[in-house]
């Protein structure tokens, strides 16, 4: 899940950087520090993994980032800064991860490491 999410914030790390400069400091860094923000969610969760309650903040976190992830691809295409078939295949793509986080946040504890 976390190299799932790793590879979608560097598909929009790249698509991005064919938008337009105006949009740096509004979309741009947005949209990059919001996909970028789950995969860093993910990662501390599973650090976190033996603290179920904290793994489920920031496994809530990440679902925060992603949603806002999704808006702001929104906004890349219907500015035409980014093609409906690149939205769709990422909004698929973070969709999935999505899921992925719902199953854990339904059952934190199930994933906390024995040692």
């Amino acid at each position: 899940m976390f190299r799932r999410a790793y590879l979608l914030a560097m598909s929009v790390y790249r698509v991005s950087r064919g938008f337009p400069r105006e949009e740096r400091f509004s979309l741009t860094d947005q949209l990059l520090r919001s996909s970028r923000g789950i995969a860093a969610n993910i990662a501390e969760a599973f650090r976190k993994r033996n603290y179920p309650k904290l793994l489920a903040h920031r496994i809530t976190d990440a679902d925060g980032e992603l949603s806002e992830t999704l808006v702001w691809l929104e906004f890349a295409r219907d500015c035409g800064y980014l093609d409906p078939a690149s939205h769709d295949d990422l909004r698929t793509g973070y969709e999935a991860v999505g899921r992925m986080l719902g199953v854990i946040l339904k059952n934190p504890g199930k994933y906390r490491r024995f040692s």
